[in-house]
């Protein structure tokens, strides 16, 4: 059975094939602002190793951390992957405050499903089991937005309990409440 968990290494050579799906489908391009674009983009030559792999866990473990130096108009944000057993499948972030950049377009929780695992109800149950972490965070009410195209983001937002308000250019806004 799938569950939530702070990124670890045992993972390894399942993540490497969840990378190869995401960039067969197009991410890490230099037009994909993502966040998994920038982590394929930055890590994607190193996390092959064994050592490469856990200075990127160790990096996104870090990442959660007040005090921990990152890019200026980045924010502290707790990455939790969706595992079962020892199967990658996918990624979910908590940014624990937001920027004005993200209260337009990125939110305080973002997601994704490696291609050969969708449709099977997993962000589903990342969105409702990373909310209790968020509500811990002191996170009331999370903003989650999704491209408006992007109809089974939108359902799983909605079965979350996001309530929509609106569109800014291509991403849909909602509040999901964290409790």
């Amino acid at each position: 059975m799938a569950s939530l968990v702070v990124p670890l290494t045992r993972v390894h050579a399942s993540f490497l094939v969840a990378m190869a799906e995401f960039s067969a489908e197009g991410r890490g391009s230099a037009d994909d602002e993502t966040v998994l674009g920038w982590e394929l983009r930055e890590y994607g030559g190193s996390w092959t190793t064994s050592d490469g792999f856990a200075t990127f866990v160790d990096m996104l473990k870090r990442q959660s951390l007040e005090a921990t130096p990152r890019t200026v108009g980045h924010v502290p944000a707790t990455a939790m992957w969706w595992v079962d057993a020892d199967e990658y499948l996918g990624r979910i972030v908590v940014r624990h405050r937001l920027t004005p950049r993200l209260l337009e377009f990125g939110g305080h929780i973002g997601y994704d499903v490696r291609p050969t695992a969708r449709r099977l109800g997993h962000a589903t149950a990342m969105l409702r089991d990373v909310l209790p972490v968020a509500r811990e965070l002191g996170i009331v009410s999370a903003l989650v937005t999704c491209d408006a195209t992007n109809i089974a983001s939108r359902a799983v937002i909605e079965r979350a309990g996001g309530v929509f308000e609106d569109q800014r250019g291509p991403k849909l806004r909602f509040w999901v409440p964290t409790s």
